[in-house]
């Protein structure tokens, strides 16, 4: 029922930074979470920032000072705004929407094909 379409994504020396976009369609977007996750060559997915529908957001630790997560529901669009890049931030970024299931938790239902980003040293 969404449907997701990351973008922005790119080549990068350290220490640039870039801005990832998530364009959704096909339900209501601001009845949802939503999530950036990450996968490095070899490892797994991991999770990367959330914005829930009322704009609480959390971040993973490694890059709490460096990430910004933002929404524009008039847009159906959130961002992911990486600054200070790093080579080990190097992986391919996805956009997932889902819905609160506790306060705390989402279930991550729907997922974009992803955008490369690389960062080079």
């Amino acid at each position: 029922q969404v449907q997701l379409v990351e973008s922005g994504g790119g080549l990068v020396q350290a220490g640039g930074s870039l801005r990832l976009s998530c364009a959704a369609s096909g339900d209501t977007f601001s009845g949802y979470a939503m999530g950036w996750f990450r996968r490095a060559p070899g490892k797994e997915r991991e999770f990367v920032a959330a914005i829930r529908w009322n704009s609480n957001t959390n971040y993973r630790a490694s890059v709490k000072d460096r990430f910004t997560i933002t929404r524009d529901n008039a847009k159906n669009t959130a961002y992911l705004q990486i600054d200070s890049l790093k080579p080990e931030d190097t992986a391919e970024y996805y956009c997932a929407a889902g819905r609160d299931i506790t306060n705390t938790t989402v279930s991550w239902t729907y997922w974009g094909q992803g955008t490369q980003v690389t960062v080079s040293s």
